[in-house]
């Protein structure tokens, strides 16, 4: 029986990173929207089918996060998709938390989906789920983040990860900093800063293992809205310093979150964070959801017949993920 840290480090292994195929009903329907595609259980298991059973796919993807309605669907053939991403080494994820709610009616949000956590993992363990997933949005602006949100949302992230670990499943804790707003890359730095020793204070306090959980963050990078945009070199090296300053070495990675990045803008910059000269004693990869399925999905279009292309699209960006993960990723592999 593998134990926390060995799935921990298998979903770290070195060229790969994590999938996040967890888009609620409502987030996979607007991304339908725009390519005028039915929301429907059927067709958003079509387009889960079309990314998992991409050929040769597994030598990027160590783990796939997956939603609720997708972990009980299966494929063409009647095989469960847990039973076939593990087919291929693939190691199966599940989102568990409900999504936000504002605090006191406020700007700020803390992330519901506690009640009944306990036997949702045992069911979800059963299903084949060997690590999960609980997203809290920290948000940059007058005021905020509070040291009120901050508390709420780091204390839901440390139940939720003593709770995994205790059903046998590895906790990735994700609290995003939105880029949402004009902010600088130095107000994203400070944000970050304080996010995460407030979450990881938390952690200890609950007794969560850190040896057995990943960190999933956002990079520090200026608001979408902002005036001057840093260069990927500058990104990097706030992003290391923040988590020098933030991040205990016991925790054995962190996988970083796209956040509104374009596709090539999430590789460029995660390039930059791996070509980063200071020693880093966490593994550093990706788990991102735009920015390996956009494409793929405006390939696809709901179309059977356009399948083939749409998993040659995605296999591609999960390539240049892969060798932006290793720092050898270049615009001119675009092409």
């Amino acid at each position: 029986m593998r134990t926390l840290q060995d799935i921990a480090c298998a979903l770290l292994v070195r060229h790969e990173g994590i999938l996040a195929a967890d888009e609620s009903s409502g987030s996979i329907g607007k991304r339908f929207t725009e390519i005028g595609v039915a929301s429907t259980p059927e067709m958003h298991r079509q387009y889960r089918q079309m990314l998992f059973t991409t050929p040769g796919i597994s030598a990027f993807i160590s783990g796939v996060i997956l939603f609720d309605e997708t972990i009980r669907q299966n494929t063409d053939d009647g095989i469960p998709f847990s039973d076939y991403l593990s087919e291929q080494q693939i190691i199966l994820g599940i989102k568990v938390d409900m999504g936000t709610e504002a605090i006191d009616g406020g700007e700020e949000t803390h992330t519901t989906g506690r009640n009944g956590l306990e036997k949702r993992l045992m069911e979800y363990y059963e299903l084949g789920a060997r690590f999960a997933k609980w997203r809290a949005v920290i948000k940059i602006g007058v005021g905020m983040p509070s040291e009120n949100a901050l508390a709420q949302n780091a204390k839901e992230l440390a139940e939720y990860a003593a709770l995994c670990q205790a059903a046998g499943i590895v906790p990735i804790i994700e609290p995003e900093v939105l880029m949402d707003g004009d902010h600088s890359i130095d107000d994203c730095y400070h944000a970050t800063v304080k996010t995460l020793k407030t979450v990881f204070v938390a952690q200890n306090e609950k007794g969560v293992d850190l040896t057995g959980l990943i960190l999933k963050s956002n990079m520090v990078i200026d608001g979408k809205d902002a005036k001057e945009k840093s260069a990927p070199e500058v990104i990097a090296d706030k992003t290391i310093r923040a988590f020098l300053e933030a991040v205990p070495a016991e925790v054995p990675g962190i996988v970083f979150l796209s956040g509104g990045q374009s596709e090539r803008e999430a590789c460029e910059n995660l390039n930059a964070i791996a070509n980063h000269p200071e020693a880093k004693p966490w593994e550093l990869t990706y788990s991102y959801g735009r920015a390996l399925q956009h494409s793929a999905m405006h390939a696809w279009a709901g179309k059977k017949e356009n399948i083939e292309k749409a998993q040659a699209v995605f296999k591609k960006r999960a390539e240049l993920c892969s060798l932006a993960r290793d720092g050898k990723y270049s615009l001119e592999m675009e092409s």
